[in-house]
């Protein structure tokens, strides 16, 4: 098993000013998982018998372990036997050598500055800790686990995705990671828990926007495109489906307003709240673009206090929107009256 671990203390510059604040961050990469899986690739290869403690060495990892545990509290079926099949297919054979020459980058990643490009857009008192687990699955997805008692971040791993793309996806996770440690503040959720039951689970989904926040962080500021590192296609699917964040807005408010005046179903919540995650949904592109405008407008602080009290959220975009509006020959939608009536 090998462990990296990075325990540092960063000291970074606020925006426009040197500063001398410093946040903690101790963040270990655990490739157990990957090696494991790698080696039995390695002897299938080479024609040699893959033994019983081979799979052990898979079975008992950190990350398979980990791995399992947040699958079957998805509900999901994650059985030893299905993840022996998965890993003696040719399909990932074929891989074999990708995904090891993958696994080698990765482990050369600047972790640093992923961390540092989460911190610049967290309270300041924020810190992180976390491991990050480089998995070899079946499923291609990333997440964040357990971030209460031990935070993991899972990421599959892609021999598509480069050194930067990795660094890129990081600092969006462990700006997830780190945003948990602050916000909101203990007097916010004090005061947010006397609202109304919909109004509190109203504020919730309002959390989703945090995908869109955590895309500048990553980026590291308003002046960067949020997909710089990717390729044409994720570039390009992101400026269409930004093009249609007027609209994007509207759908997303009139679903707010619908579980605030309680017009749908706990399953009808659910299925709606979820779809506006999508590859990178409205919960990204609205949450996005009405961080950058809140930030160029007021200020990175002013961003942060907003999105640490969603309370202030939709009314801080709404003046920096105003202000857009009277001089931009493309105005953007803004939250209706009646939603910050009803969040009152």
């Amino acid at each position: 098993m090998r462990i990296f671990v990075l325990n540092v203390i960063i000291t970074f510059a606020a925006a426009g000013s040197v500063s001398a604040q410093t946040s903690a961050v101790n963040v270990r990469i655990v490739t157990d998982e990957a090696e494991a899986v790698l080696a039995i690739l390695e002897k299938r290869k080479a024609s040699q018998p893959v033994t019983h403690a081979d799979w052990q060495r898979v079975f008992q990892s950190e990350g398979y372990v980990r791995l399992k545990k947040r699958e079957t509290s998805m509900q999901r079926s994650f059985e030893d036997g299905d993840f022996k099949t998965f890993v003696l297919s040719e399909q990932l054979a074929a891989r074999a050598q990708a995904l090891k020459d993958t696994l080698e980058k990765w482990k050369r990643a600047d972790i640093t500055r992923a961390a540092r490009l989460a911190l610049d857009y967290l309270p300041k008192e924020a810190y992180i800790r976390a491991k990050i687990y480089p998995v070899i699955k079946p499923r291609e997805n990333s997440f964040v686990f357990d971030l209460k008692n031990d935070p993991a971040i899972f990421l599959y791993l892609d021999p598509s995705k480069g050194v930067s793309k990795f660094e890129n996806t990081l600092a969006h996770e462990l700006h997830h990671i780190g945003y948990g440690t602050t916000c909101p503040r203990q007097e916010v959720s004090a005061e947010i828990s006397k609202l109304s039951p919909n109004a509190q689970t109203t504020l919730r989904w309002a959390g989703a926007f945090g995908e869109g926040f955590a895309m500048l962080a990553a980026a590291g500021g308003p002046d960067v495109h949020p997909h710089a590192v990717s390729d044409a296609v994720e570039r390009g699917q992101w400026d269409k489906d930004l093009a249609n964040f007027n609209a994007d807005l509207k759908k997303v408010e009139k679903f707010l307003i619908d579980v605030l005046e309680k017009k749908l179903t706990e399953e009808h919540v659910q299925s709606t709240g979820f779809s506006f995650f999508g590859t990178q949904g409205p919960w990204y592109t609205v949450g996005w673009q009405m961080s950058v405008l809140i930030e160029k407008t007021f200020g990175r602080a002013k961003l942060i206090e907003s999105f640490c009290d969603q309370r202030q959220l939709f009314s801080t975009y709404n003046e920096a929107a105003e202000k857009h509006n009277r001089t931009s020959a493309k105005p953007l939608a803004l939250w209706s009256a009646s939603l910050l009536d009803l969040l009152r």
